[in-house]
């Protein structure tokens, strides 16, 4: 009930307010005539402020664009008579609310309202009378504010131009992000070779001559497990600049090796319906890699959840976690999937709140 009422009340709110503005809207409109007229900005800057707040607290009308005084003229002068016509609306609902509750309220006294007797005929016809009038005025709510909506789309919506723009930015910041991801990625595994499999093929060596200087069994035998060891420590960095597992098997078995990895027990659901082409492919065991590690490492949770599937054009990624929370969405390894993610035109959200859960949900196109 409250879905409905919420929405129903704000609807009425920014029509009733349209209406107001719309009442303003006239004077200010004769003041920038001239200003039009004579090549000036007209002074309609603070009039379409209140009208993008109001569109967009209350009508849900989304993104307005940038400010532009001439495009904002244009939709004051265009939506005055849907703001006036959003009024009448609103007056006729109220008038014959007021007026159906002062019948009823006449008869329950034992009053005739206009000589009327509340006999059972004439009760069921004001009755049905009213319903269909009440139904004709929320349709008309809806029909406005849908109206209202358009119509600040139209003149207030960002235009070819910005919106070009808007796209170049966003390529070039995520270009740039994918350079510094690159570059840190480059770096994190520099870092492994050298501090980690390198270290160790250097014992190794070591191990390896003193055994052929002296001969011992025990040497060779310790010169072996460091050799496994490096080896392990070799794959575990391949796996983790690209699983082949992925090219060769597909993600379904790329991520439950993730899963057997993971100290923390993670439940993967997978319902695509086929394999997405291989960048959002990629794309998605990284996000899903990344969640999981992130989870383990840092959250202390004690189960995962991972669901992946298609809704419409979009490949949906989400991963829940039982941990603590608190995740910082600008932190390395999230910020560095989150420009992965945009990198494909796609999205990537994450909430969590301290105490948990914590909710990582990319959003990635199929094609």
């Amino acid at each position: 009930m409250t879905r409905l009422v919420l929405p129903g009340c704000r609807l009425v709110l920014g029509l009733a307010l349209g209406a107001v503005t719309a009442v303003v809207a006239l004077p200010v409109l004769v003041l920038a005539v001239p200003a039009l007229v004579l090549g000036r900005t007209p002074p309609v800057a603070a009039l379409a402020g209140v009208e993008r707040r109001r569109l967009a607290t209350l009508l849900g009308a989304g993104d307005l664009g940038e400010d532009d005084p001439r495009r904002a003229a244009a939709y004051l002068a265009v939506r005055c008579p849907v703001g006036l016509l959003g009024g009448v609306v609103l007056f006729l609902g109220g008038y014959g609310a007021v007026k159906s509750v002062g019948v009823l309220a006449a008869w329950i006294s034992g009053g005739r309202p206009d000589g009327i007797a509340p006999t059972w005929p004439i009760v069921l016809y004001l009755t049905v009378t009213a319903a269909v009038l009440l139904f004709l005025d929320l349709a008309g709510l809806v029909a406005v504010a849908a109206l209202e909506r358009g119509v600040a789309r139209r003149f207030l919506g960002p235009d070819e131009r910005q919106l070009m723009r808007r796209r170049i930015a966003e390529l070039s910041a995520s270009r740039a992000g994918i350079v510094a991801a690159v570059d840190a990625e480059r770096r994190r595994i520099e870092r492994d070779l050298h501090d980690g499999l390198q270290q160790r093929l250097v014992a190794l060596g070591m191990l390896i001559g003193r055994a052929r200087r002296n001969g011992s069994p025990d040497l060779l035998g310790q010169a072996h497990d460091e050799s496994q060891r490096a080896l392990e420590e070799l794959r575990d960095i391949a796996w983790r600049v690209y699983p082949a597992a992925l090219d060769e098997l597909g993600l379904r078995d790329a991520l439950a090796t993730v899963a057997e990895r993971s100290p923390v027990p993670v439940q993967i659901r997978h319902d695509l319906p086929e394999r997405p082409v291989p960048s959002i492919e990629t794309a998605v065991y990284f996000t899903v890699r990344e969640a999981v590690t992130n989870a383990a490492k840092h959250a202390a949770a004690t189960r995962i959840d991972v669901s992946i599937a298609e809704h419409g054009s979009m490949v949906v990624v989400r991963i829940t976690d039982d941990g603590a929370g608190g995740a910082d969405p600008g932190g390395g390894g999230l910020a560095g999937l989150a420009r992965r993610v945009a990198a494909l035109d796609g999205r990537l959200t994450v909430s969590s709140p301290p105490g948990g859960p914590t909710v990582i949900e990319a959003e990635l196109p199929c094609g």
